[in-house]
């Protein structure tokens, strides 16, 4: 069985191309070029250029943006918070993220199956379990919760980046469930 060949359940049409600003037409040029095809994730928000822009300002500035997290860091909390959620497009994704920026497409599936088992240094264990326990439990984030994080030699600012990728990630995973958005096939054959 595979998945369905639409981009979401809802009878709202993707715009053509053409029908697009300039300013989207030139981004989604841009995703073509850089990685082959527009995500779908892209094509879902393209009804509406306001909406869609602040969603690529904000995930461009939190995945992309100046940050004592690396890259590979923030797409692992993509992934973990993803997981939680039972997101299929954002696991889908950020999976594909995390085994081509890693170079390891076990590290990947780990990622996707449960973080728990992989091999990761005492300082990201720590950034992933405040990930999973702000996705989970929220209303129980506590100052020990920040300090664990201090102590394993993340800084403020860096507690604030973790936080903000994985609500970040809690919102989309949300969306993407509402609409059963369909990840790219490119996705599941990528870094393998």
């Amino acid at each position: 069985m595979s998945q369905p060949k639409r981009v979401h359940a809802l009878n709202i049409p993707i715009p053509a191309r053409k029908e697009l600003d300039a300013d989207t037409q030139a981004y989604f040029a841009k995703c073509d070029e850089k990685i082959g095809f527009v995500p779908n994730v892209l094509l879902s928000y393209s009804f509406d250029a306001k909406k869609l822009r602040g969603f690529t300002e904000m995930y461009n500035e939190l995945m992309l943006g100046q940050s004592g997290l690396s890259k590979l860091e923030r797409e692992m909390i993509a992934v973990v918070v993803s997981s939680i959620n039972h997101c299929f497009y954002c696991l889908t994704a950020h999976g594909a993220a995390v085994r081509q920026l890693s170079g390891d497409p076990k590290l990947g599936e780990l990622m996707v199956m449960n973080y728990r088992s992989a091999e990761l240094t005492p300082k990201m264990r720590a950034a992933l379990d405040f990930a999973a326990k702000l996705t989970e439990t929220p209303d129980k984030i506590v100052e020990a919760d920040r300090e664990a994080l201090r102590k394993a030699g993340w800084t403020d600012r860096d507690i604030w980046d973790i936080a903000a990728t994985a609500s970040f990630f809690n919102m989309s995973n949300r969306m993407a469930a509402a609409i059963e958005m369909m990840p790219n096939e490119e996705y599941h054959g990528m870094a393998r």
